[in-house]
């Protein structure tokens, strides 16, 4: 029982981590309507840059979050506008071959300049383990699901509370009447996608102590976000973190008491299983974001 009782908690820390990844590409989807498969990439520029702030200017990965997370929102508003903005209103096969070969770049870009090498931040804290009576929780993971929850629940208070928040949503049910009611969606689709960005920066931030950095390590973490995003309804805050939770259980559970090898197996089955029994996802009833 205490076995359980460990992997269950190692669990959620774990599924914290994948909700946050999934954040940024639910927010993109719902307001937007484009699928980016680029994420993956996304993520693994956050963790070189987070890592050659270690490395070159010992600049800790949490102390430089905020460094890392404004470049990214920097980043995102370069590809936004010399990518994204021309196909925005393009089928989506275009969409998705253009994030495809995005993505295809930027591994191969990460590839020819750092090589494949792995590359590592340790910390004082990189080891630590939290004993908390009987059971023990790393700390970076479990300083990870802290920041990840933080920042969907201030999302998802940005999302309900701020005019800019309610414009998103606006769009999100229809783009149409938000322009009608005078609502400047160019502006809120640049700045939705730039947030997305900068989110998934964050993430790769809270990975940096906890995995090793390498040009392809993005595509570890890509399925496991897509999932995440359909399994919670596309376009839901919640339903991404929630979807998040439940990968990163029956991740942690598969790997304890059947192999590591039958992980991805596990989560799909569950995946599709609750598909079949709720097609829309978790919050999928309707087509907002929140």
């Amino acid at each position: 029982m205490n076995n359980f009782v460990q992997v269950f908690i190692f669990g959620i820390l774990s599924g914290g981590i994948y909700g946050l990844v999934s954040v940024g590409l639910t927010l993109i989807f719902g307001v937007l309507k484009l699928v980016n498969f680029a994420h993956g990439e996304f993520l693994m520029l956050a963790m070189y840059l987070s890592y050659w702030s270690f490395k070159f200017f010992s600049i800790d990965p949490y102390a430089g979050a905020i460094l890392t997370v404004i470049l990214m929102f920097c980043f995102g508003y370069f590809i936004y506008n010399i990518l994204m903005k021309p196909i925005l209103y393009e089928p989506h096969v275009v969409q998705i071959f253009a994030t495809l070969a995005l993505s295809m770049i930027l591994q191969n870009v990460a590839l020819l300049f750092f090589k494949a090498d792995f590359r590592n931040v340790r910390t004082a804290y990189s080891l630590s383990v939290l004993n908390i009576g009987w059971f023990k929780l790393s700390s970076p993971n479990l300083v990870a699901f802290v920041i990840a929850v933080a920042a969907a629940i201030s999302l998802y208070i940005f999302l309900k509370t701020t005019d800019i928040g309610k414009a998103m949503r606006a769009i999100s049910q229809n783009d149409r009447a938000a322009r009608l009611m005078g609502i400047n969606i160019d502006i809120i689709y640049m700045f939705t996608y730039c947030i997305g960005v900068a989110l998934v920066g964050l993430a790769g931030v809270v990975l940096v102590p906890i995995y090793s950095i390498y040009p392809t390590v993005g595509s570890s973490f890509v399925n496991p976000a897509f999932v995440c995003v359909v399994l919670g309804g596309l376009g839901s805050v919640p339903g991404a973190v929630l979807g998040g939770l439940t990968i990163g259980i029956v991740e942690s559970l598969t790997g304890f008491y059947i192999g590591a090898e039958f992980q991805q197996a596990a989560y799909f089955i569950v995946f599709l299983i609750i598909l079949i029994i709720r097609p829309q996802g978790f919050f999928g009833e309707k087509e907002e974001i929140i």
